[in-house]
């Protein structure tokens, strides 16, 4: 937790100062003053004063995390000749072994030791993942157990980083920011990490030279920039309450949230999806369509494309819950269905341009899935429990991470274009799950 300084006015009021590594203070909340045991309970119920901005650390961990395990996308490509196609997806995917497991447990520790520590280790995690494979020497079984270790990394952030940033965001209140906030930051910073890291890495492995090493020194580096600013991040009291067990919703556990109506009927069916499309998009269609000499750049573009779609369709998908709670839910949906029937023609044709399109089409679904997704996890999780039902939806999404390697398997069954086309009619079913979730009668701005 963050240290404070607890001093006490001549008005008899208590005020909570977190210390800068410089030794500032700002100012800090008052409460009655009782003696040195309502000193230590101010301590741990109340958090300190915290700055617009403070979010923007736990921000960075996100992003830099998320660079890490997805810079592979286009670093794949200079294993491509040594390393099976089923190899080079499953490689892909393979942090998802590591990152579920690390997202349902790590949940629970951070609400006992607190984000911090959980995130700085995600991040030195993280940095030995990229190290690991750094000295592979191009082995498989080596390169697996470095996306492992990245995944374990991913799981540790993921969760608290998208907690803390709500905790700070919520603490703040920022102006103009409104409900969901912390769910649309938390979004962009993940999604950010894993635009950037494949597009730079493209052009490292396009253009410099020894770019399995130097791609994963980037990184390397980038979380040594990062360290410093988790380190110094303040904290709220929210994983202390969370150890009380006083939440807003009495009585609602995690397992009451996670079996609720709305959790089975519109977050289950729809979070495969989030990255479903995302990972169809940016890993199965660049092996699957002729990018001529340009693979590596040309694949860190297709992600940058298809992730950028996410982050600028964002601003719409706060518009359309303002309209409709269920409205990003189904217009995401709809442009999976749409997507992934251009994926199949774009395979088929082997057109560059409708690659492009159909990046921003998936990326676009995976933006609106995403950003929904978190807003009605947290909604319908109280303080307690946010932690534990964030990481849950997150192990959700990374099911998508299998759809390249399904798409790569079925695919020399039948081929590609049935496989995509058939996938594009189990999103449908997911469509129609939105209708259960939100009747047409009882659709609300709320969802409930």
């Amino acid at each position: 937790m963050a240290t404070q300084e607890i001093t006490t006015s001549r008005r008899g009021h208590v005020t909570l100062h977190p210390l800068s590594s410089g030794g500032g203070r700002n100012r800090g909340a008052r409460l009655p003053a009782t003696g040195t045991s309502a000193a230590a309970d101010a301590t741990e119920a109340t958090p300190a004063v915290i700055t617009r901005t403070a979010w923007t650390r736990p921000a960075a961990a996100v992003f830099t995390v998320g660079w890490g395990a997805n810079m592979f996308a286009s670093v794949l490509q200079v294993y491509r000749g040594n390393l099976s196609g089923f190899q080079v997806n499953a490689l892909f995917g393979a942090y998802a072994l590591g990152l579920i497991p690390a997202l349902l447990v790590m949940a629970r520790v951070s609400d006992r030791l607190g984000r911090r520590r959980v995130l700085l280790a995600a991040l030195l995690l993280s940095a030995l993942g990229s190290a690991v494979i750094l000295f592979s020497g191009g082995a498989f079984g080596t390169i697996l157990a470095g996306r492992i270790l990245v995944g374990v990394s991913a799981g540790s952030a993921f969760g608290p980083g998208t907690a803390w940033i709500k905790d700070l965001s919520d603490t703040a209140k920022t102006a103009g920011g409104g409900a969901g906030v912390g769910a649309r930051r938390s979004a962009v910073a993940l999604t950010a990490g894993f635009a950037f890291g494949p597009l730079l890495s493209g052009v490292i492995v396009q253009w410099l030279p020894s770019p399995e090493t130097t791609a994963y020194l980037v990184h390397i580096a980038l979380v040594a920039l990062t360290l410093p600013m988790v380190w110094r991040a303040s904290e709220s009291a929210l994983p202390a309450a969370g150890r009380r067990g006083h939440s807003s919703k009495s009585g609602d556990g995690p397992m009451k949230v996670l079996t609720s109506r709305l959790f089975l009927t519109a977050v289950l069916p729809t979070a495969p999806w989030v990255f479903g499309a995302a990972t169809v998009s940016l890993a199965a269609l660049p092996v699957l369509v002729p990018l001529g000499g340009y693979g590596a750049v040309g694949g860190g573009l297709v992600a940058a494309v298809t992730l950028g779609s996410g982050i600028a369709v964002q601003p719409w998908a706060r518009r359309l819950t303002r309209h409709s709670a269920a409205a990003p839910f189904r217009v995401g949906m709809a442009a999976v269905v749409s997507g992934l029937l251009a994926a199949a023609v774009t395979v088929a044709t082997g057109s560059l341009l409708l690659l492009l399109v159909t990046a921003v089409v998936l990326g676009s679904a995976y933006g609106l899935l995403l950003v929904s997704g978190l807003q009605l996890a947290e909604s319908l999780a109280g303080p307690r429990n946010i932690s534990s039902v964030i990481a849950v939806f997150y192990s959700l999404t990374y099911v998508g991470f299998a759809f390249p390697v399904l798409v790569q398997v079925l695919g020399k069954l039948w081929g590609p274009v049935p496989v995509l086309v058939a996938a594009s009619a189990l999103a449908v079913g997911a469509l129609a799950t939105t209708l259960i979730a939100w009747p047409a009668r009882r659709t609300s701005r709320t969802g409930v």
